[in-house]
């Protein structure tokens, strides 16, 4: 086999498990795919310079290219199509299409690996103190604190679920905002987004109740985005929550689609691509996902700190994905 024309693995033994068991795996799970990569890229800037990759090959960048494109296109909902790859030191940087998004990801110089996601690896900007990134946010009378996610993210859905009972706390003190990325999980990630993003137009009150609620809804996670599955758990949330699934149907019909395409038009403004990202007073920050380490990082923003920010919320971080559990895990650093 010629070097570099295999497709781009998703472990570093791959007679270890069967190629079919895999994928398989991912399409059920395509968040399984990004996390596992950025484990093995990680654990290689521990060991190494990219300079020649992991293998220590070099292939040009349009066959790293050819393979990152080859192997997306087996596992991904919808087609990738590569916009542009370019060097960038010790990786090729390349710049993907999927479902009308631009997504940026990092391959490794022997054409095999490949990440969304880079993290610094010095003390100074070390996600792990996320008190230390505080000390760099601008403080303001009234902090500005957006959260970037894709909507079935599972990371994503653990940010939520630990920052809402902030918002909570905090209430006006904070201009709060739920901002979407896009769509990397299939068709039903984007409608979700377009529902929320109706649901926020025309229930701002019942927006964050929304939003926990479907979090914590283990049924809706188990649907998979499936419609059949899925219309009848939401309409019993809607009803719940005393929102008219008609006038969200309606909004998500005639405006939607303009809605969801202002928030990736946002996010890829500001190079924003991976879910969660958390934006402070414009600076993109860290936190440990527990209420009480987001609380510590957004009150370090005031100029004045509130009273409430003497309160003590909870310490668990919340569990990644769907349901309302909690994690022993203390990492601010996993994402989609």
């Amino acid at each position: 086999m010629e070097e570099g024309t295999e497709n781009i693995p998703i472990n570093i033994n791959p007679q270890v498990l069967e190629k079919n068991t895999i994928t398989k795996k991912i399409r059920e799970n395509p968040w399984i795919l990004s996390t596992f990569i950025f484990g093995i890229v990680m654990i290689v800037l521990l060991v190494g310079t990219f300079g020649g990759g992991i293998t220590g090959k070099t292939v040009s960048k349009e066959k790293a290219a050819e393979n990152l494109i080859k192997y997306l296109n087996t596992v991904a909902a919808s087609e990738v199509t590569l916009v542009d790859i370019k060097d960038n030191g010790d990786l090729y940087l390349a710049t993907i299409k999927y479902q009308d998004n631009d997504l940026p990801v990092y391959v490794t110089k022997d054409g095999s690996y490949y990440t969304m996601n880079l993290l610094p690896l010095s003390s100074e900007t070390s996600s792990s103190q996320p008190e230390q990134k505080a000390q760099d946010i601008p403080k303001t009378d009234k902090p500005s604190v957006e959260l970037y996610v894709f909507t079935y993210c599972p990371y994503g859905l653990q940010m939520e679920k630990a920052m809402i009972p902030v918002v909570n706390l905090l209430k006006d003190k904070i201009d709060f905002k739920i901002r979407q990325i896009g769509a990397m999980h299939g068709e039903h990630e984007k409608l979700e987004a377009e529902r929320q993003l109706c649901i926020e137009k025309e229930y701002p009150t019942k927006f964050l109740d929304y939003v926990s609620a479907f979090a914590e809804d283990t049924s809706i996670g188990s649907c998979n985005g499936d419609a059949t599955c899925l219309t009848p758990k939401l309409n019993a949330l809607f009803i719940k929550l005393g929102i008219d699934a008609s006038k969200i149907n309606s909004c998500m019909t005639t405006d939607g689609e303009s809605l969801y395409n202002a928030e990736v038009t946002n996010a890829q403004s500001k190079n924003i691509g991976g879910s969660p990202t958390l934006v402070i007073n414009g600076v993109q920050s860290q936190a440990s996902r527990s209420p009480e380490a987001i609380k510590g990082v957004i009150c370090n923003a005031f100029n004045n700190v509130p009273s409430e920010c003497t309160q003590t919320l909870s310490t668990s971080q919340a569990a990644a994905g769907f349901g309302n559990g909690t994690s022993s895990s203390s990492s601010a650093a996993a994402s989609c």
